[in-house]
């Protein structure tokens, strides 16, 4: 497949212009023309990259990619390591932030809920980013902990009254802890996502209304694993993916 048709087709389907992000959505460093692999995972980082090249990948496509806002753009230090790396092998880097959150079918948040077996009823937030919906079937808050434990392999932090009953969930994978108030505006009896903040244990405690922090990578594997699927049934193109543990 070629690059150009690859970029028009993501782009079009994560609807990546819609979207204000904190970094560039799409192709964000041009490699070779042709694509047959591409080693999908969640971070651009440099053992990505390597592994990427260990598997004769023409490109990698990640949810977390590069040049943030605020980041110093000097290509110097580990930067440079990595852009020596991706155009010394002529490897194309795509990454889509938010539009792979938001997107209703192979994002983040919607292969959350389905593994997990919860309902999609509505979206909250800010560009639809936050879901909002409810278990399969009645739980505590200890209960939807304890779903997500066995789905994500990792110990729940939980704060906040975990035998409170959920009959309307709400959730944001990764870093979306400052979500967690209009999760509660928009009648959310649990809120989970990736990161907890200070500020978001007391909020718990003073509402009523349990957070869980599931681990920012854990819960944002699955985007980039449904995309890459669905890229390899479509096209034929070998789409691996690669999990780079991240304890965070």
């Amino acid at each position: 497949m070629h690059r150009e048709d690859l970029r028009a087709y993501l782009d079009g389907l994560l609807e990546a212009a819609r979207f204000r992000d904190y970094c560039p959505n799409g192709l964000q460093v041009e490699g070779r023309a042709e694509l047959r692999r591409i080693v999908c995972g969640v971070t651009a980082s440099q053992a990505l990259l390597d592994e990427a090249v260990r598997r004769q990948a023409d490109a990698i496509l990640v949810h977390h990619g590069w040049f943030w806002k605020g980041d110093d753009n000097c290509i110097t230090g580990i930067r440079r390591k990595r852009m020596a790396t991706l155009i010394g092998a002529d490897l194309n880097l795509f990454a889509y932030h938010l539009p792979l959150d938001a997107h209703p079918d192979l994002g983040n948040n919607a292969e959350l809920a389905r593994r997990a077996g919860w309902r999609v009823e509505g979206r909250f937030a800010e560009q639809d980013i936050g879901f909002i919906g409810a278990p399969s079937a009645p739980a505590s808050a200890a209960g939807i902990a304890g779903t997500l434990e066995a789905l994500l392999g990792r110990a729940m932090l939980v704060v906040g009254d975990v035998d409170r009953p959920v009959a309307r969930l709400a959730w944001c994978s990764g870093g979306a802890q400052g979500m967690f108030e209009q999760a509660i505006q928009a009648g959310a009896d649990c809120f989970v996502s990736g990161e907890i903040s200070e500020q978001t244990v007391h909020l718990a405690r003073e509402s009523g209304v349990p957070y869980i922090a599931a681990g920012h990578h854990a819960t944002e594997r699955f985007g980039v694993m449904a995309l890459g699927s669905h890229l390899q049934q479509k096209f034929g193109l070998d789409c691996p993916f690669v999990d780079i543990d991240s304890p965070v």
